[in-house]
């Protein structure tokens, strides 16, 4: 008898293209009705009810009712980095629902990966911090220093309140486009969040396209200069 979890039946739940479009489209970090789900995957709104009870059934969606409607999210941050790793893995395969264009270029560029930076810049801000050992990676586990807490200070997110949170502070995720790590956790999402606040970004919820402004940029660029691959 075979001991341990049961991947089978996640990847079951996963692997129907119908469902798989619809937990794509809620990679956004976006709450979505069966309505809008179905749309997305192109689906009748009986048949995406089925398929999204089978998937809050099988702890990849949570559930939430506000006045007449149902919204749909995912159920944590492990269940979007178990899609973006996957994403990596079909990207490498050669396995793309469509030809490369403008809307492509600019998703590699930077994105949303369910509340977090992801994409080209998420991977130069992820290498940047490293590098100016803000992050470290000498215990095997992704740790904020002293000197990176002082930056975090400085760019006005309060470490303290995250810290103080359920979430996990700092953690890799691999990102599909680059097949290297962005940051998520509390961190990664509270960073994101400070880039809109100051007007450096904006979020395009219905595409996950991350716009920085000019202004924006030359502000990143400061912060994350580029570095080459190791």
């Amino acid at each position: 008898m075979k001991e341990g979890p049961d991947i089978a039946s996640i990847a079951a739940l996963i692997g129907d293209p119908a469902r798989a479009n619809m937990l794509v489209a809620l990679m956004s970090g976006k709450a979505l009705t069966a309505t809008e789900l179905a749309a997305e995957a192109g689906i009748t709104a009986q048949t995406a009810s089925s398929h999204l009870a089978r998937l809050h059934e099988g702890g990849l969606l949570l559930a939430r009712k506000q006045g007449r409607h149902k919204y749909f999210g995912l159920a944590s941050p492990e269940v979007a980095g178990v899609l973006e790793a996957l994403m990596g893995l079909a990207a490498g395969a050669g396995h793309l629902r469509s030809r490369t264009g403008p809307k492509d270029k600019a998703l590699r560029q930077a994105r949303i990966c369910y509340n977090h930076l992801a994409g080209d810049m998420g991977v130069q801000m992820f290498d940047s911090l490293v590098a100016q050992n803000f992050l470290d990676l000498s215990s095997g586990r992704l740790r904020l220093t002293e000197a990176g807490r002082d930056f975090a200070a400085r760019l006005g997110v309060d470490i303290d309140t995250l810290a103080a949170g359920r979430s996990e502070l700092c953690r890799e995720c691999l990102d599909w486009s680059e097949r290297r790590s962005h940051l998520a956790g509390s961190l990664g999402r509270a960073m994101l969040a400070r880039f809109v606040e100051l007007g450096w970004a904006r979020l395009d919820k219905s595409t996950r396209i991350v716009t920085f402004t000019p202004t924006g940029l030359l502000q990143f660029g400061s912060m994350f200069e580029k570095r080459a691959a190791a």
